[in-house]
């Protein structure tokens, strides 16, 4: 893999879960009655304009700012109008908020998030109506935001998780990540995919292009207990999506662990 030694940024890492990218509000919380699920005509109407806005500035900003590639797209028909689950590698602070509407297009994206992502600034206001399900603290919370990605699910929507959970800028590699998030495919028996985010070396400028690999279905094994098979599910994506990033042939930011 080439890299840019002379000009690129070099970061230390002491482990996998280290914050790279902070908001301003990095502690910001949701409210006891936060809602997931909006029923009134207005704010759904409110929430299809947002959203509306974000696919017309996906567009030009994926192919003209990222230089972004899909490919396998077609993949993603084989659920037909059912719902599925989209796994993804961490590696774009906006980015993977955009690059999953242009990759699930025409229907819809969800994404789970951090709640410190709606702290920030203007853009933060705007995320639950672009379709962000943010994270609660508590265990009132969790039912509830359960419940929410059930319900997209049901409406045959695509709900987004970054299982990796923090953003590693321009990372070529798959970090670790915990069988937690599979339990909804087991639960909702529907299939997942995994969007894998690679990086090659551009003609012009040094900031290196993007090409998204989409690959699966991945169904769970519904002969195992669900334990096995959350962990079977997240063993098969973590693999393919390891796979895949061996399409990586330049590293614009250079990851080394620090040596105590």
């Amino acid at each position: 893999m080439q890299n840019n030694k002379q000009g690129a940024q070099i970061r230390y890492y002491q482990s996998f879960t280290d914050d790279f990218i902070e908001s301003r509000k990095q502690t910001f919380q949701l409210t006891k009655g936060y809602s997931w699920i909006h029923e009134s005509a207005s704010y759904r109407f409110f929430s299809r304009l947002v959203y509306l806005l974000g696919e017309i500035f996906a567009f030009p900003y994926c192919r003209f700012a990222l230089h972004v590639k899909i490919k396998n797209r077609a993949v993603l028909r084989q659920c037909g109008d059912n719902g599925f689950f989209l796994y993804g590698n961490h590696t774009q602070p906006i980015g993977d908020a955009f690059m999953p509407i242009r990759a699930v297009t025409p229907k819809r994206g969800y994404a789970v998030v951090s709640s410190a992502n709606l702290g920030i600034p203007v853009l933060g206001t705007f995320l639950p109506a672009l379709g962000a399900l943010p994270l609660p603290e508590s265990f009132r919370g969790m039912k509830k935001f359960n419940e929410a990605i059930r319900q997209r699910i049901r409406e045959g929507n695509c709900v987004v998780l970054y299982p990796e959970a923090h953003v590693w800028p321009w990372y070529t590699g798959i970090r670790p990540f915990p069988a937690t998030s599979f339990g909804f495919q087991v639960e909702c028996s529907v299939p997942s995919f995994c969007m894998t985010t690679t990086y090659q070396k551009r003609k012009h400028g040094k900031k290196p292009g993007i090409t998204i690999y989409l690959d699966g279905p991945f169904y769970p094994d519904t002969s195992l207990p669900m334990k096995k098979q959350k962990n079977r599910l997240r063993d098969e994506i973590y693999n393919c999506m390891t796979r895949r990033s061996k399409n990586s042939t330049y590293q614009y930011i250079i990851y080394e662990e620090e040596k105590n």
